[in-house]
């Protein structure tokens, strides 16, 4: 048994090396993918183009507006002179916010009342008008203390005072949050794409004949089609890795024989998943596109980008069900909260039952199809 899965092995390595269009898609691509999605996926705001109306023109409206642009979170882009001016550059979407100060700011300033400010914000993204309106009461709070300050004033009693922390990502970086989840799409999409493409490349080149008249085993066919990938999957995953702790810094806290051990139960279920889609295509054209099938919901009910708690409770359910999810979970805690097997072990339990049933049904059917 061992001489056949030996040969069946180097021959699958050789035959998946030896094509120079595939070596980049298999190491070099992970790598690409990574770099321009954690570049290109990253909600954090900042650099907010803001047009500015100053009606009163004086040392408090300008010192108002520079707490604003010094923040780092706003730019100035434009001076405008009008309401028109403010209504053109939004609707042309040349600013996502609009800073007015009416006249005699300063003086309602001195005179020790609340003068009023406006802040148009662009709401076509909810997301990003939420972020930038709490941006913009954060600064105003700020100036007002400081305001106060320099002239010996007490300020408003502050009876509870918030101190908030975050925890395991200070700076609240989404890109500390999205590259680990990218490790784990790049590892899922590369394994499932190979393996549901390698027996259906046997059926169309016509070598499937040769293995059912050979004497080689079921059992040692499927170990002899898998195991290259699990391998490539954890060369990936160790590349995709590397780069995300030096280019992006992203911080690794936990066990990197606990990641390995979490990604082997992993590659496990997509193996299996990658399995059964090569028993139900004939062709790679339709290899690709089931696969597309799977991955699409896959992904977005993973918590990749979208939080689970947020969706529908029928949705969540379903979530369940997704095997993608408990890595992306097992994948984030190892790398921002340094997590251990203590608190992971439900995940691993749930990824192993779902590794393990896959693996099985879609081998009996492969047995079904070569016999």
């Amino acid at each position: 048994m061992w001489s056949r899965l030996q040969q069946m092995l180097i021959k699958e390595f050789i035959q998946l090396l030896r094509d120079k269009r595939m070596r980049p898609v298999v190491f070099v691509m992970p790598v690409l993918q990574l770099l321009v999605f954690s570049f290109a996926v990253n909600t954090d705001v900042d650099h907010i183009a803001t047009a500015v109306f100053d009606q009163d023109n004086s040392v408090s409206s300008r010192g108002f507006v520079s707490a604003f642009i010094d923040s780092g979170y706003f730019d100035r882009t434009v001076e405008v002179g009008s309401p028109l001016e403010v209504r053109h550059v939004m609707d042309a979407g040349e600013v996502q916010a609009a800073l007015y100060l009416p006249r005699g700011f300063e003086g309602e300033l001195r005179a020790g009342r609340s003068p009023g400010v406006q802040l148009l914000v662009d709401g076509t993204n909810s997301n990003t008008a939420s972020v930038v309106l709490g941006y913009s009461q954060d600064i105003v709070s700020r100036y007002s203390r400081e305001w106060l300050a320099q002239r010996g004033g007490a300020g408003p009693a502050e009876p509870v005072r918030l101190e908030s922390r975050g925890w395991f990502n200070p700076n609240l970086e989404s890109r500390k949050f999205f590259v680990p989840g990218i490790i784990g799409l790049i590892v899922t999409i590369i394994v499932l794409m190979l393996t549901s493409m390698a027996v259906v490349r046997e059926k169309e080149i016509g070598t499937i004949e040769q293995i059912l008249v050979s004497p080689i085993r079921p059992i040692e066919f499927i170990l002899g089609k898998t195991i290259p990938f699990a391998v490539i999957g954890y060369i990936d995953m160790a590349l995709v890795t590397v780069v995300g702790m030096t280019v992006f810094d992203i911080p690794f806290r936990g066990s990197p024989a606990l990641l390995a051990a979490g990604t082997g139960i992993y590659l496990l279920t997509i193996l299996g998943l990658g399995l059964f889609i090569s028993t139900i295509s004939q062709t790679q054209q339709q290899a690709v596109l089931t696969m597309f099938f799977f991955l699409m919901p896959g992904v977005l009910l993973s918590g990749f980008m979208f939080p689970i708690e947020n969706m529908p409770g029928v949705v969540q359910w379903l979530t369940l069900l997704n095997p993608m999810r408990y890595y992306m979970e097992m994948i984030r805690g190892i790398f921002l909260k340094g997590l251990g097997l203590e608190i992971l072990w439900r995940q691993f339990a749930i990824l192993a039952g779902m590794g393990a049933l896959i693996m099985l049904l879609s081998a009996n059917r492969f047995r079904k199809t070569l016999v």
